[in-house]
């Protein structure tokens, strides 16, 4: 004969199971880490990837301009009518050549006026004089007379310096690089007439990194070479800037040729090799 369970003794014994199947569904579930990325190899044949900015290298040609170092823009200094030209484009010109002339009938014709005006006021000056050695005049009409003829003499040296504006000559020996005007064109104070070139003396003009003021020195010697000639010649450091280009953070150069330079013309872009340039 089976003996019977009690009732209270059942539904504690199935009080406590559900309570253990609770507690085993909530426990958290273990974390798995994940695995350790492992670099994938790059194929064969790749590039290699770039270097930053600040490890790449500085380049090791440097754009350099050829400029004149006699270069200049000659301007009307009177208002006129341009009467002759006697220069053209690529002409050679020495130094104090007239290169063209203003029609200045009338600048002419007031400077004669001043001369006469001159030569009756000292003449004037002298006939008192000898009025003044007679007792015939006075100490003031002598001073007055002296002061008329120095006034005279004033208005014929400006009407002098006026009349030198009717002819252009050339401050320098060089070439014409551009005619601004033509024959019978007339034109204001200040017009641009024509540029004038010294193409012996030529000058090179370049910008360094900032990082090459360590070692750049005055006369060091380099190479530039033109593309469109072929040609490579021999520079010389001439001068270095007093100051850094705040924004470029580079520094300016200019350069000389050594010897005559043949060849070259001013706007020719070339580029710089300095072989004693430390290695980065």
């Amino acid at each position: 004969m089976k003996r019977a369970i009690p009732i209270r003794s059942f539904f504690a014994a199935t009080a406590l199971g559900l309570l253990a199947g609770v507690c085993h569904a909530q426990a958290p579930m273990p974390i798995r880490q994940p695995a350790p990325a492992t670099a994938t190899p790059a194929p064969a044949g790749a590039p290699a990837p770039a270097k930053p900015a600040a490890a790449r290298e500085e380049a090791t040609e440097i754009a350099l301009l050829v400029h004149a170092g006699e270069e200049t823009t000659l301007s009307s200094q009177m208002a006129g009518k341009i009467r002759r030209v006697h220069v053209g484009l690529g002409d050679s010109v020495k130094a104090g050549a007239r290169l063209l002339e203003f029609d200045c009938s009338e600048q002419i014709a007031q400077q004669q006026a001043a001369d006469a005006e001159y030569r009756g006021a000292r003449e004037s000056h002298l006939a008192r004089l000898r009025l003044q050695a007679l007792g015939a005049a006075g100490e003031l009409d002598v001073t007055l007379a002296a002061a008329a003829a120095e006034k005279a003499r004033s208005q014929v040296a400006l009407r002098e310096s006026l009349s030198a504006y009717c002819g252009v000559v050339a401050p320098f020996s060089g070439k014409v690089a551009r005619m601004r005007v033509k024959v019978a064109e007339s034109v204001p104070a200040g017009q641009p007439l024509l540029d004038l070139v010294n193409p012996a003396s030529l000058r090179g003009q370049l910008y360094v990194p900032s990082g090459w003021v360590t070692w750049l020195r005055p006369n060091m010697a380099f190479d530039v070479t033109f593309k469109d000639t072929g040609r490579t010649y021999r520079a010389r450091v001439a001068k270095l800037n007093s100051r850094i280009e705040g924004v470029s953070q580079q520094l300016e150069l200019e350069a000389r040729f050594e010897g005559a330079g043949s060849g070259l013309l001013p706007g020719m872009v070339g580029a710089a090799k300095f072989p004693d340039r430390p290695k980065p």
